[in-house]
């Protein structure tokens, strides 16, 4: 059968070589890749392997003979999943590769933002030195709130790093997690955004990309959160207002910023909204790697597999995420 893998860049070999040894007809294409060109490759094609490229309701339409669209990653938000549901094409992502390796990847994000890690190391290297003044001031994660934006695998995972792990005061916000939950993981329940924002010294986001989480954080909720706060998102770009951070960071509503996304990808230091953010010593810019670690690679690749193996074998998909956009997909099967 024809497979179609896009984002090359995001090297799997191990999925591209059993797929090739199967006897299917393996085509890569880059990240980028014009819908056109997109659609000229997938006209005859059975799977599409995606990560980062939208895979758009023109695209759905012309492949025919399309079984299912396989996101090897988490977001679903760059595909037309009604579309795909409509012409009886399944999706499936790959939910629990890299939960433990994203939160660790926030709190290295707050730790080198809290003990200002990325100026002192650029100090050294330009000086060779750097003496204890105010400038290199640094703060503790002990005794400080964390707010957790979303309380799914990932948050979970954060705030049980800051508060068994680190002795923080951790507060979540998440609409859809019931207050016992949380409690129950030692975490307090904030019932708004806003209650959270006003209290924590790091607000990390852990949220989903939606409809309704679309500039969650804009202008006001940037405004709300207390001036000395680090804002973390290792979630998805478009959760926040860049143009408003950016404002933010420039006039001081709060203290810094440790970004791994973007609303687009990738950046450049000119003509992005976030480029001013590239000569600032309060943020850290992150591209967008913190699931890429040898482990997580291993487990995305193992469970890729096994999700091609079950549609092109016309097997029933399994669908472990949660998120309601990927339910009821027929032909499917849920943990």
């Amino acid at each position: 059968m024809k497979i179609v893998r896009t984002d090359a860049e995001l090297q799997t070999p191990i999925t591209d070589a059993a797929l090739r040894a199967a006897g299917h007809d393996l085509v890569t294409l880059p990240d980028g890749i014009d819908e056109d060109s997109l659609i000229a490759a997938v006209q005859d094609a059975d799977l599409l392997l995606m990560c980062y490229t939208p895979i758009t309701a023109r695209v759905i339409e012309a492949a025919p003979r399309l079984r299912g669209i396989v996101k090897y990653g988490v977001g679903i938000d760059a595909i037309d999943i009604p579309e795909a549901k409509a012409h009886g094409v399944t999706v499936v992502n790959i939910p629990e590769y890299a939960e433990e390796t994203v939160a660790e990847g926030a709190f290295t994000l707050m730790i080198a933002l809290a003990k200002r890690l990325i100026p002192l190391d650029r100090q050294m290297r330009q000086e060779g030195w750097a003496w204890p003044e105010p400038a290199w001031l640094g703060s503790d994660i002990a005794g400080k709130t964390i707010g957790i934006i979303g309380f799914g695998k990932i948050g979970r995972s954060m705030a049980r790093m800051c508060g068994k792990g680190f002795r923080a005061d951790v507060v979540a916000y998440s609409p859809h997690t019931p207050a016992s939950d949380m409690e129950a993981e030692g975490v307090r329940h904030a019932a708004t955004l806003e209650e959270l924002l006003a209290q924590s010294d790091v607000v990390s986001i852990h949220c989903v990309l939606n409809d309704s989480t679309r500039h969650l954080i804009g202008e006001a909720q940037l405004r709300a959160m207390q001036p000395h706060a680090h804002l973390i998102n290792v979630s998805r770009g478009a959760i926040v207002d860049e143009a408003a951070l950016v404002l933010a960071l420039q006039e001081g509503w709060i203290a810094g910023a440790g970004l791994d996304v973007f609303s687009e990808e990738p950046v450049r230091r000119t003509g992005h909204t976030i480029s001013p953010l590239f000569d600032m010593d309060n943020v850290i810019l992150s591209p967008h790697l913190t699931f890429y670690t040898a482990e997580a690679m291993e487990r995305l690749e193992r469970e890729t597999l096994e999700r091609c193996s079950e549609l092109l074998e016309g097997k029933p998909v399994m669908i472990k995420s949660a998120d309601p956009r990927l339910q009821g997909q027929p032909g499917a099967r849920y943990p």
